[in-house]
Order: structure tokens, then C-alpha cells, then sequence
């Protein structure tokens, strides 16, 4: 379905929720906003490919439709593997299991309606978040990656995607104005990205690159960088020595 979420003019802007609404037109929405995401997916599954050990878990933190999920098991090649697939939004993790179980595959899926940082990380090769730690309350990430990196083994891999700003204001400006252009090419209305800004307002609480690195090198870390990048959106990973 269509994203028209926004087209029309709403008396009161709520903040923005993974419910219902959203869920029915979430892959239109996510691919006519997000820049480059189905090239951060496509990395994901070669990252799933060098980097899961045998025997050991894979987590998809945030997993939404399951796309991300999907696509590492797709890519998995250890059968004894297990993915396991997070959402605190129960129509989110519905639809998910519509699509896991239209895909017949080896690999176990084991999908959850629980809150992410909630979730002991175990016996993990590979841990994602795409676009999902944004929405967390700011003081819930460090301890949350800080689980993440005490349950990665040797070797493992976090990748984390998420909208980031800048400290320049210039820079800000003309990037955010680049992905406001690129929305509008994907036939978003003013109206439509407006409405949605304001709901996103103080739901969607961004940090800078820098930021995001040195937190991860913080936790322990020693490699992490950006491996992608389109315009205000970037993917991190982070690699467990």
C-alpha cells in the first residue's frame, strides 16, 4: 500500500507510533525515506555471510517487517544457526510472521514481541539494529550496546543503521535539505513531509557520527566506522576482537 499517512491535513499531529496505519504501508514508507536502504540491506546479507559462525545466534533488534532478518537468513550459511527477530509493536511482529513463513528456509526464526533492552544477548556472531536505536530513550543506549558487546563472541559483528545529524548548522541545513529533496522525488507532498516531521519530533532523537563511533569504541569495540552513507543516514559496524 501507498504511504498517504500525512497527505491530508491533520488537526493535531500525534507522535509518530509503529501501529496499524504504519505497519500497512511500512515498506512504501521506508523505501521513499530512507535513503540507500536497499543497499544497507544488500550489505547486511554479505556481512551475514563472512561474519556468522556456526553453531551461534544472530539478532535483529527492531526488526519491523522482518526485512533485515529475511535477508540474513537468506544469506546464512550455517544451518545451525538461529536468528532471532525482536519488535515491541505486536502489529509489526504479526505481519512478520506472515512474510518469515511465506519463505521456506532451514534456518530457525524465532520471533518476539519484547522490548529490545529487555533481551539477553547470547552465544551471538551478528547483532543489527536497523533504524531502531534512534528511537530509544538516550539513556537506555550505552547499557543496551554495552549487553550487545558482552554477549558477541570473538570475531562477532554489530551493524547499526540510524539517521544522524550534524554539529555544523550549515552542514546540517544542506544535508537535511538533500533528503527533504529526496523525499520530494519520491512524490512526498510539503504537506506530507511537514506532517511527518512534527511527528517524529522528540520521538526520533538522533546522535552525530562521532558520536555513535566513540561510543562503540568506548564500550570496547577496537573496530568501528561507517561503512555506508546517504546523505543524513549512515551504518556503522562495529567488530569484536
Amino acid at each position: 500500500m501507498k504511504d498517504d499517512l500525512y497527505a491530508h491535513q491533520h488537526e493535531a499531529v500525534g507522535a509518530f507510533q509503529f501501529d496499524e496505519s504504519v505497519v500497512a504501508v511500512f515498506p512504501d514508507m521506508i523505501q521513499r525515506s530512507v535513503p540507500g536502504y536497499q543497499t544497507i540491506l544488500t550489505g547486511i546479507g554479505e556481512l551475514t555471510t563472512r561474519f556468522a559462525q556456526p553453531n551461534s545466534n544472530l539478532y535483529d533488534l527492531g526488526c519491523s517487517l522482518g526485512a533485515a532478518t529475511l535477508t540474513m537468513r537468506r544469506k546464512l550459511e550455517h544451518s545451525d544457526c538461529k536468528i532471532i527477530a525482536i519488535d515491541n509493536s505486536p502489529a509489526m511482529v504479526k505481519r512478520a510472521g506472515e512474510y518469515l513463513h511465506a519463505y521456506h528456509s532451514d534456518v530457525e526464526v524465532d520471533l518476539q514481541c519484547a522490548d529490545m533492552t529487555d533481551i539477553p544477548i547470547e552465544n551471538a556472531s551478528m547483532v543489527v539494529i536497523n533504524f531502531t536505536l534512534q528511537f530509544i530513550d538516550p539513556d537506555q543506549r550505552q547499557v543496551l550496546l554495552e549487553n550487545i558487546y558482552q554477549g558477541l563472541k570473538p570475531g562477532g559483528i554489530l551493524v547499526l543503521s540510524e539517521k544522524i545529524h550534524f554539529d555544523d548548522h550549515n552542514l546540517q541545513s544542506t544535508i537535511e535539505n538533500l533528503h527533504w529533496q529526496f523525499k520530494r522525488a519520491n512524490g512526498y507532498s510539503e504537506l506530507e513531509i511537514s506532517q511527518k516531521r512534527s511527528s517524529l519530533e522528540n520521538v526520533l532523537i538522533s546522535d552525530t557520527a562521532d558520536f555513535h563511533i566513540q561510543r562503540l569504541k568506548n564500550i570496547g569495540f577496537k573496530s568501528a566506522g561507517i561503512w555506508f552513507q546517504a546523505y543524513n543516514f549512515a551504518s556503522f559496524i562495529a567488530i569484536k576482537s
